[in-house]
């Protein structure tokens, strides 16, 4: 694994547009950052495979455990109203994409280890699945990269669909400034399309209830199967959110609720709890007593790297503030990431269906907020 400096294209700002990646600079810089790429060994590709497909099947052995258990539920920062339909729903085995991010930390050598599952509304989709493939074909065409996300997205689509009624999809998402949210669904949406689905799309403030409770568009359709780039912790504290509860099955929805026991940070201490020691997990507790040596503390439930601190010889050294200090926290052992000359990366290793699918790399300070950048990647071997 090695940081390669590059001369970025001339017309770099117009390529990645004309894909879609509208937010490819602000006013600190760019985000899409091709003045770097990683490169990468085909022996070490295959490790992150093994260790993304591995850690997906134990997200699936702790989905069994936590679905039967209030507590543990409650521990996820999912609501009492909400633990019926979160077990309900893995016991269906309702219909997902069951795509996630999986953010790992890695320097190489060893074993690459956990430090989130994204898999509720994990972004930097775009940039992962076409821009970065964009840029390899034209910069480094004899190489090769990790990524099959953009097909592996279709054929799942094209498994659901026969739990779609009508092979009718809605979808939705928050007006964002940048255009991020928009794109992200709307790049979806057309994945959706390809695999033979008809579409329709709508912000989530347009979405309505009828007399019965159930969901409906702003024209009041009934939306029977529904993709929605908007957390599940967001919707079940919406003032509509226990109205849902008896009509969920009513909708396909995209991904269905039980992604609620896996999209939180408490779910790091459960698999360290019921396997101790896997090479591919930190040590990660409730409880900071139980970390030994240098540790990062996080919010249950966060995003974008928001109110987390990380501690090293007793002192803080890093630390973000944010909208979520309210909640539990779990503790988890630090990782000594390496600086390979511009900030620390964080593999993003991409999963469909429980099979690696891609990579994308962000690069930051000692915490991966959203001012990090994307840096593409290549496969030497």
């Amino acid at each position: 694994m090695q940081r390669q400096t590059l001369v970025p294209r001339d017309h770099w700002q117009a390529a990645v547009k004309d894909l879609g990646l509208l937010w490819h600079s602000d006013a600190t810089g760019p985000y899409w950052d091709e003045s770097a790429c990683y490169q990468f060994t085909l022996d070490q590709i295959e490790t992150i495979e093994a260790a993304t497909e591995e850690l997906h099947r134990l997200y699936r052995a702790a989905g069994d455990r936590i679905a039967n258990d209030e507590r543990l539920m409650s521990l996820c920062g999912i609501p009492a109203h909400y633990h019926a339909a979160v077990s309900d729903a893995w016991d269906r085995q309702d219909p997902a994409l069951d795509f996630g991010r999986f953010d790992l930390a890695w320097d190489g050598t060893g074993q690459p280890k956990l430090l989130e599952y994204n898999c509720d509304t994990p972004t930097s989709l775009l940039e992962t699945a076409i821009v970065q493939w964009y840029w390899k074909e034209e910069v480094f065409p004899a190489f090769d990269q990790l990524n099959s996300l953009h097909e592996r997205l279709i054929e799942r689509w094209e498994q659901v669909a026969h739990a779609l009624p009508g092979r009718r999809v809605w979808f939705t998402h928050v007006a964002d400034s940048v255009h991020e949210d928009t794109m992200t669904t709307t790049y979806m949406r057309d994945l959706a399309e390809q695999a033979g689905l008809e579409t329709r799309g709508l912000l989530v403030e347009q979405i309505g209830l009828d007399a019965a409770g159930r969901i409906v568009d702003q024209d009041d359709y009934l939306m029977t199967a529904l993709f929605k780039l908007y957390p599940w912790e967001w919707l079940a504290a919406e003032e509509f959110a226990q109205a849902i509860v008896p009509h969920m099955a009513n909708t396909a929805w995209i991904e269905p609720v039980w992604k609620m026991m896996w999209s939180n940070k408490a779910v790091l201490a459960m698999l360290w709890d019921m396997a101790p020691g896997h090479p591919n997990l930190l040590p990660a507790s409730f409880d900071p007593q139980d970390i030994t040596g240098d540790y990062v503390s996080k919010p249950v439930l966060a995003r974008e790297g928001a109110n987390i601190e990380v501690v090293a010889d007793g002192q803080v050294i890093a630390s973000t503030g944010g909208a979520y200090q309210a909640g539990g926290r779990v503790w988890q052992q630090r990782y000594p990431l390496r600086d390979f000359g511009a900030g620390y990366p964080v593999l993003g290793s991409w999963c469909v269906g429980g099979e690696a699918a891609g990579l994308g790399i962000r690069e930051d300070g000692l915490i991966t907020s959203n001012r990090a950048r994307f840096v593409p990647h290549i496969i030497v071997d």
